[in-house]
């Protein structure tokens, strides 16, 4: 079974946000694999299914960003996934706006919610995907950057997003995973 991870801000305050690229990756993932309805699980929101002969689990942490480590540490002792099943997605601050990056590994690059996974399972061994928001113009505030959307952005995050889709959906069906890079 693979697992794969979105984080993001639970809530409708935060659901049109850059910081919850991972939760608009796992949206559409569900819908493209047929998954069915998210149910809670701790705390997290799941859907698991088969794909061909592969099983996937999908999940949404509930426990905001910077949280995020314990409820997927819970998920892969509860379900048994090595940890080289999983993979996270998440917006990166860092990256060009509308670049996704696709690693097998690595540090957390100053993104909490990966710092979290990385504390909590005591390894950054696992898979994750990247999508690039770019930092706030003229050194605007952080946080009300990753915490909204402008138009301009809304156009070129929907493009990556669909970029991330297609590499989960490929790890879901085959297990393919290769360090990677695209706009």
């Amino acid at each position: 079974m693979v697992l794969i991870v979105g984080l993001g801000n639970p809530g409708r305050k935060y659901e049109n946000t850059r910081h919850n690229m991972g939760f608009w990756v796992l949206e559409r993932l569900a819908g493209r694999l047929g998954a069915p309805a998210w149910k809670r699980h701790g705390e997290m929101l799941v859907s698991k299914g088969i794909r061909g002969r592969r099983k996937y689990l999908l999940a949404k942490p509930q426990t905001f960003m910077n949280h995020s480590g314990r409820a997927v540490a819970e998920l892969l002792a509860y379900f048994k996934i090595p940890l080289e099943d999983c993979l996270a997605v998440v917006d990166d601050l860092e990256l060009t706006p509308g670049l996704v990056r696709q690693r097998k590994a690595g540090s957390d690059g100053g993104h909490r919610g990966l710092r979290s996974i990385i504390e909590s399972v005591g390894s950054n061994a696992f898979k994750r995907i990247r999508i690039g928001i770019g930092r706030p113009p003229h050194q605007g505030n952080v946080v009300s950057h990753v915490l909204g959307m402008s138009r301009e952005d809304a156009g070129q995050l929907d493009a990556a997003v669909e970029i991330a889709v297609g590499l989960a959906l490929d790890f879901v069906e085959t297990g393919a995973f290769e360090n990677f890079s695209a706009t």
